[in-house]
């Protein structure tokens, strides 16, 4: 099997033929196959459709359960907590958004928990769901228990907390929103996996081997003995992860990193905001055009380099790539493959 590109709405249409094979309903099997191609689409292959087969033993093992999309566990009028039941993240975090949208729309505000969700994706997916309906957004995500601990603290060599991501987004009078999307690792494990199969390096300072020597080798990662993730930012990446897990973890009642527990999933710390109850949506929106029309403006370091603003990389690749196809590696088609095969899913045209 060779590197390929493959058509967005057939990819989809494959993905979600693989996973309501699996057992979960057609609706749900859809919603999970559009984030994950959508992630594709953004040029985020972590968190793609090199997942398929990762969810799919999940799903065997008990760590997700079809069918479950979750429900509102407490309700504080502008604050709630939803319980996800372990589904699919990718179907219990539209009912996130859908819940804290309307909650935002009659308070001008609301801050939502998420716990015991499986894993949620691309957290700017969320960011970018939430600007379409005109809110600005804030989303803490961890993943509790010993399963997610992949980064060593500044300074150390030894796995501590897990990558805890953070996403951020604004709508804009013109074009695409505003969206800050960022794990606290250098890279996520995803994007470890994705060199692993690509037979890529690393970047420099992305990990440390068991011993604690940097290596841009994604077998020294994995191991044996396993290696390291290591924060963005030293000291201030390790400082951020640890705060985010307390916000996601503790306040949703998720959970923290925690070698004690075999932890499921991920949980979320969801803030929206209605601009039209604040200083309003208009005025937001157009300081958000000049502000990265300003940004754009500065001198590059080198002669032909551009100055891109948040979301704006993820924009162009979707838009070449549903133009020109989503392009996948051997190994990921070839996973992919053994997925829907085992499923009784015909194969995919490449």
């Amino acid at each position: 099997m060779q590197d390929a590109r493959i058509a967005a709405d057939a990819l989809r249409d494959h993905v979600a033929a693989i996973f309501a094979a699996a057992g979960n309903p057609d609706a749900h099997a859809r919603a999970i196959a559009t984030h994950l191609v959508d992630s594709n689409l953004a040029g985020h292959e972590s968190h793609g459709v090199i997942r398929v087969p990762l969810y799919l033993d999940w799903q065997a093992a008990g760590r997700v359960v079809p069918g479950r999309a979750g429900h509102v566990a407490s309700d504080a009028g502008a604050g709630a907590t939803i319980d996800g039941e372990f589904g699919y993240g990718q179907v219990v975090g539209e009912t996130m958004v859908a819940e804290g949208a309307a909650r935002a729309a009659r308070h001008g505000a609301s801050v939502l928990a998420l716990r015991h969700a499986g894993h949620l994706g691309r957290i700017g997916g969320w960011a970018e769901m939430a600007a379409a309906r005109g809110l600005v957004s804030l989303f803490f995500v961890n993943s509790p228990g010993r399963g997610g601990i992949q980064v060593a603290p500044a300074g150390g060599r030894e796995r501590r907390l897990a990558p805890h991501p953070l996403a951020l987004g604004v709508p804009r009078e013109a074009g695409p929103p505003l969206v800050l999307d960022i794990t606290t690792s250098v890279v996520p494990e995803g994007k470890v996996r994705v060199a692993l199969n690509r037979g890529a390096e690393l970047p420099e300072g992305a990990i440390v081997d068991s011993e604690g020597r940097p290596s841009r080798d994604p077998r020294a990662y994995y191991g044996p003995p396993a290696g390291a993730l290591l924060p963005i930012a030293a000291h201030k990446g390790a400082g951020l992860c640890m705060m985010i897990d307390l916000l996601a973890g503790a306040l949703t009642g998720g959970g923290c990193s925690d070698p004690r527990v075999d932890g499921k999933g991920n949980n979320m710390l969801a803030v929206f905001v209605a601009p039209d109850r604040m200083a309003g949506g208009e005025a937001l929106r157009a300081e958000a055009r000049d502000l990265a029309t300003w940004m754009k403006s500065a001198a590059p370091l080198r002669a032909g380099d551009e100055i891109l603003v948040p979301g704006e990389l993820e924009a162009r690749h979707r838009a070449e790539r549903l133009a020109a196809g989503v392009p996948l590696d051997a190994e990921t088609l070839r996973q992919v493959a053994a997925a829907a095969a085992a499923r009784g899913v015909a194969p995919l045209a490449t």
